[in-house]
Formats: C-alpha cells, sequence, structure tokens
C-alpha cells in the first residue's frame, strides 16, 4: 500500500514537471524573435554622375522645307530622295506660260503708261505756252481776265494729267516686276548645300503656292553632316539642364553603340502635349520642352531616327554613397510610457524626449477593479462626461502620427540586429544615392532585400546575413 501511494505521488510530480517544462518551452518559442534575411553593403565614397533621361528623335541642325511661292503644274523635278545637292541647283520647275503672258501683259500696260504720260506731257508744254502768251495780252489789256482764266485752268489741268499719268506709268512698271518675279519663282533652285532628306511631289503634280495659301510642301532639304538629338524633358527636371551639358546619347538604329552630345538650346515655352483623361473625360497636361543636344560624333544618321538621351546635370566627386535600394521612407513614431522605442520608430520628436512629462496610463487591472467595486456604476456615469487625460494623449499622439510625414532612412547593422537611421539624400544616379547627412565611411546598412527593407525590417529586428545574388536590394541572396 505504501509502495503504490509512493508511486502515485511520483507519477503526479513527473506530470507536473512535464506540464512545467511544456509550458516553459512554448513560452521561449513564442519569446523567440523573427529572424529577416538580408543582404548588406558597407557606405563607401565613389563619384556620383546625376543624369536626367529623355526620349527624342534625331534631326539635322539645319533642314529647309521648300514650297513653292506661285501655283502650277510641276515640269522638271530633277532631283530625287537621298540625292546631294548643291546650294544654287535647280531643284524644281512649274509650268510657265500662265505667268509668261502676265509679264507680256504687264509690259504692253507700261508701254501704254508711257504712251499716256507723253501725251501729257505735250498738252502740258502746249497749255503753258498757252498761259505765257495770255499773260503778256493780259498785261496790255488785249485780252479780257475771263480768258486768261479759262486758259490758266487748261494749264492747271494739263500738268494734273501728267501728275497721273507719271503715277500710271510707275503702277505698270511695278506690274511688270511682279510678273517678271511672278515667272522667276517658278524655277526654284536649292538655297543651300545638302541632302534630299524628304520628296513629297512628283513630275506633273499641281502645287500651290505661298502667296495666299499654306502651300505645298514639295521637299525637304537637310545638311546631313551637323545633326542634333532633340528630346523633350519634364517641366520638374528641364530647370536642371543648361546649355553646355554634357550628354551620353543612344541611337536605336546604331546597337550596342553610345555618342556623345552637348546640350546647346533649351526651349522658353512648352509643347503643351495634352492628354485626355478616359475615365474623368478630364484633360491632363503633359508639359514638356524641347531640349537640343548637338551630336559629336559623325555617323550615317538620318532624320527621324528614335534616340535616348542621359544629360549628365550634376556631379559629385568622392561622395559618401548607399545603393539606390537601401533608401526608403518611414513615418517617425511615438515612444511608448517606458521611453522605449516603438516598432519602427526612429529619429523621435521632441514631443517624445526623455525631458517630456507624461501621463502613466491605467492599466487593465484597475478598470476591472474599477467596475466590480461598491458604486462603479457611478464611477462609470462619471467617466461619460470629461475624457479622461490619458485618453486625451492618445488621441492627441495618434493625431500627431498620422500628420507626420515620412522621411527617408536607411538600416544600419549593428551585430545580429538593425537600426533604423534617417539620413539626408543628395544627387543620385543609376546605382548610387549620395548620403549628405547621417552616416559615416564603412557603416554597414541593409542593401537587400526589396521586401525587407521597405515592409519587414524596423528598429530593432533581428537580421541574418546572406550573400546577394543579383543587384543591391534585389533578389534572393544565399547564406553566409
Amino acid at each position: 500500500m505504501a509502495n503504490s501511494k509512493k508511486r502515485r505521488k511520483l507519477l503526479v510530480f513527473g506530470i507536473i514537471a512535464l506540464v512545467l517544462i511544456a509550458l516553459t518551452v512554448v513560452a521561449i518559442v513564442r519569446k523567440r524573435e523573427v529572424v529577416i534575411a538580408v543582404q548588406t553593403e558597407k557606405v563607401t565614397r565613389r563619384n556620383v554622375n546625376e543624369i536626367v533621361p529623355a526620349n527624342g528623335k534625331i534631326q539635322p541642325v539645319l533642314q529647309v522645307s521648300i514650297s513653292p511661292e506661285v501655283s502650277g503644274e510641276i515640269i522638271e523635278l530633277p532631283v530625287k530622295e537621298g540625292q546631294q545637292v548643291k546650294k544654287g541647283d535647280l531643284i524644281l520647275k512649274i509650268r510657265p506660260e500662265i505667268y509668261i503672258a502676265a509679264v507680256h501683259q504687264a509690259e504692253a500696260s507700261y508701254k501704254s503708261a508711257l504712251a499716256g504720260q507723253a501725251n501729257a506731257e505735250a498738252t502740258l508744254r502746249k497749255a503753258e505756252a498757252d498761259l505765257k502768251r495770255n499773260a503778256e495780252l493780259l498785261r496790255h489789256h488785249l485780252v479780257s481776265e475771263s480768258d486768261y482764266d479759262t486758259v490758266k485752268a487748261s494749264y492747271d489741268v494739263a500738268k494734273a494729267q501728267l501728275d497721273s499719268a507719271v503715277d500710271q506709268v510707275e503702277v505698270a512698271k511695278a506690274s511688270v516686276d511682279s510678273a517678271q518675279e511672278s515667272l522667276d519663282k517658278t524655277t526654284i533652285v536649292s538655297p543651300l548645300s545638302g541632302t534630299i532628306s524628304k520628296l513629297n511631289s512628283r513630275l506633273g503634280e499641281r502645287v500651290l503656292g505661298t502667296v495666299q495659301n499654306v502651300g505645298t510642301d514639295i521637299m525637304t532639304i537637310a545638311d546631313l553632316n551637323e545633326m542634333e538629338a532633340r528630346v523633350d524633358i519634364g517641366e520638374n527636371d528641364v530647370v536642371l539642364i543648361q546649355p553646355g551639358q554634357k550628354a551620353r546619347l543612344e541611337v536605336d538604329a546604331f546597337k550596342n553603340r553610345k555618342f556623345t552630345g552637348i546640350v546647346t538650346e533649351i526651349a522658353d515655352s512648352s509643347n503643351d502635349s495634352g492628354s485626355q483623361a478616359s475615365q474623368s473625360n478630364t484633360s491632363q497636361e503633359a508639359t514638356k520642352f524641347q531640349v537640343r543636344i548637338r551630336v559629336q560624333e559623325k555617323e550615317a544618321f538620318r532624320p527621324g531616327m528614335s534616340v535616348t538621351a542621359e544629360i549628365e546635370t550634376r556631379f559629385r566627386t568622392n561622395a559618401l554613397t548607399v545603393p539606390i535600394a537601401c533608401v526608403t521612407s518611414r513615418v517617425p513614431k511615438e515612444k511608448d510610457k517606458k521611453g522605449d522605442k516603438k516598432t519602427g520608430a526612429h529619429n523621435p520628436s521632441p514631443t517624445n524626449s526623455p525631458n517630456t512629462k507624461t501621463n502613466p496610463a491605467p492599466t487593465t487591472t484597475n478598470i476591472l477593479v474599477a467596475t466590480n467595486a461598491p458604486g462603479a456604476s457611478n464611477a462609470l456615469a462619471a467617466n461619460d462626461d470629461p475624457p479622461a487625460p490619458e485618453e486625451t494623449n492618445a488621441a492627441s499622439s495618434d493625431k500627431k502620427a498620422k500628420e507626420q510625414k515620412p522621411i527617408e532612412c536607411v538600416f544600419v547593422v549593428e551585430g545580429d540586429h538593425v537600426k533604423m537611421v534617417p539620413v539626408k539624400i543628395g544627387i543620385s544616379d543609376d546605382n548610387y544615392w549620395e548620403i549628405t547627412e547621417g552616416l559615416t565611411d564603412g557603416v554597414e546598412v541593409v542593401s537587400g532585400n526589396y521586401k525587407a527593407i521597405n515592409r519587414e525590417l524596423e528598429d530593432g529586428k533581428k537580421i541574418r546575413k546572406t550573400l546577394a545574388t543579383s543587384e543591391p536590394g534585389k533578389g534572393k541572396g544565399k547564406e553566409e
């Protein structure tokens, strides 16, 4: 009997020990930190070259669109697209017969006006002689004053007719010059040496002149020895562009080749290219400014080729840098009552400094005791009137947290944990940010992966370093 009781006691103690061990294991497992696998890289110094990317087309620096000033049928077109021409070469002739007839008509009118002028001059000479003779007779009282006045009036009329005839001669001469100029414009020569880059008309086609119309765009002549890239830059970036800046160019037609260029011209006004929103039916303006970049290399470029430009706007030598993937944005959070930072908190605001006085929040036990004590209903009723100071502070804290703006930060490696450090960034290139404040050379920072940096990592989180298998901050890695 005694042995049986002893065994029961041992069994009970054994069960209790197993339960305690199990509870201890569960507590340890629950308290175990989640370890996040990351890649790291050290803060280093390097040159940073900030660029502004843009797309556009290759165009000649000098090109001229040829449109006739007179209308008619093309009877000569001795050029073809792609042909080289020199300044003064015949490139187009329009049927001239109608303009030749206009010249002949104008010349006939001119001759008639000259004859009219000669007749008016003869009439004036006769009237002038009559006036002199009658003036002499009037002085000797041989004619009456009325007769003299009649002769004087005839003289004035003859003089006015001569003035009119002279004006008619000038008008007729101008008509001859105009008709001759129109005739001359039926023959068009090249205004510059270059290449026929575009030919829109054919022999026998009727074209419109530009005198009173838009005119027919017959061809385009361009100097292909000097080419430029015409790219569109957004309004936020165009303020960084200045004449003389260097640019790297990639032309789609020339694979795996890069060209250099110099910014020569920046448009003063935007292109105002608008796009209609499909859902809201509102017009959204994409404000772009054209920038011209002179291509330095001589190559067989053709007008209209697509080009991608990278304009070098700012340059830093020996700058403190981290990979672009390292920098993320987080909202600073409040501290708890013990002064420890909450998850993701960094660079606390002045309201959370150690010197700030805060009211301790009531515990759940106090609330339960209050509700179960005699007169608890009265206490609850009293609490319904003014809000507790603790509740007001909590609401104010939540409001401040919502109003705070995200700041740039990086995660600095400290042993097997990370610390969130606010930083100030400068310029960047394709791979690195310039750090102007917050870090020192040689500090180890988290550079990947993207999910860890932007979602999972928080201040004080435990990490496990892995080796990156791709670009910093991208892709997975393998454990060291």
